[in-house]
């Protein structure tokens, strides 16, 4: 009997799983929707999502862009300036969300001097914005009250807000909550808000 032969073989050996391989898979495979499933659970339970309309925002968020809306951020603070907040303009249920950077918060005056806002007296300088073009209300020193925060569109000349008669100071009660992250739609993809 012999020897064996030297050459080609198509004698495979067949692989067995093992049940340790699938138990294995499994755990793996729970772990992950599980992990999905609470995460999924906590953004609904703390947030809400909406779309930004218009380019009052542009270029930090776009026309069309899916941003998550933290509706707890203003439980135990409150607003600061260069937040990004989600409000509904005087109380308005009726209207769409309005989405706007806080440039002042209570107490502070503000006035917009040739194109330059003024927050106390002081100029802010941010080289991001151009210089704008109307004044609105804020023309003259307007003092916001204890629960009053002034806002302004990062695309300052195309944005209706705290300038406007129709909008003016935003009242803590109808600011729903801070945008902190954003999907979609531009360049970038999905990031968080500045």
């Amino acid at each position: 009997m012999g020897k064996r032969q030297k050459g080609l073989s198509f004698y495979k050996k067949k692989k067995r799983i093992s049940a340790a391989l699938v138990k294995e898979i499994l755990v793996w495979c729970f772990g992950i929707f599980a992990a999905v499933l609470i995460a999924f659970a906590a953004v609904y339970a703390v947030g809400m999502s909406t779309s930004m309309i218009g380019v009052s925002m542009e270029p930090e968020l776009y026309n069309g862009q899916r941003v998550l809306i933290n509706r707890y951020a203003y439980l135990m603070s409150s607003p600061k300036v260069g937040d990004v907040i989600v409000f509904l303009p005087n109380g308005n249920r009726n209207s769409h969300y309005y989405i706007k950077r806080v440039v002042a918060v209570p107490g502070d005056t503000v006035q917009i001097i040739g194109g330059r806002l003024y927050v106390n007296g002081e100029q802010i300088v941010d080289e991001r914005y151009d210089k704008m073009a109307e004044a609105g209300i804020a023309e003259n020193p307007l003092l916001l009250g204890a629960d009053e925060y002034f806002v302004l569109g990062d695309n300052r000349n195309s944005s209706e807000d705290s300038r406007s008669a129709n909008i003016g100071p935003v009242r803590s009660s109808d600011i729903l909550g801070r945008v902190w992250f954003h999907m979609g739609c531009d360049e970038e993809g999905i990031g968080f808000v500045e």
